[in-house]
């Protein structure tokens, strides 16, 4: 009989644990790395995307750090930049945001001045994992 409570104790722990493990992997990650010019996207904890992106040119820089998503727009027009459009904006820091760019032929290399910029429709899903997790629940984490 002890045997048995132990077992189920062990078990029941074990299966905590695995819960527990499964609500802190929750959610969206966006892992940008400023060198390579690469962002990925986790969800769940799982890959799911590897993007090309542009990031802070030369007299410019992209914040490093971890963040949470602080407001989301379809559509955005930059007051700063000649209104510039910034299409599925994910704005995570002030006025730095995550957005989409018609400039393409960029992407790969620093050529912003300090957004993040995705190939449009890459914006698009991301924008769109982000609704649907939730911005709490989203992270965007930025490394040199």
């Amino acid at each position: 009989m002890k045997t048995m409570r132990i077992w189920a104790f062990c078990l029941a722990a074990a299966l905590s644990l695995a819960a527990f493990g499964s609500v802190a992997e929750a959610g969206i990650t966006a892992r940008i790395d400023l060198s390579a010019q690469k962002m990925r996207v986790y969800s769940n904890g799982k890959l799911a995307y590897t993007w090309t992106v542009s990031t802070a040119r030369s007299g410019y820089r992209t914040p490093t750090g971890t963040y949470r998503p602080q407001r989301m727009h379809k559509m955005w027009y930059s007051r700063k930049y000649d209104m510039s459009p910034m299409p599925h904006s994910i704005f995570f820091r002030g006025g730095y945001a995550i957005h989409g760019t018609n400039a393409v032929k960029n992407l790969g290399r620093p050529a912003s001045h300090g957004c993040v910029r995705l190939h449009p429709s890459n914006a698009r899903t991301l924008y769109n994992l982000v609704k649907q997790s939730g911005p709490s629940n989203t992270r965007i984490i930025i490394t040199r």
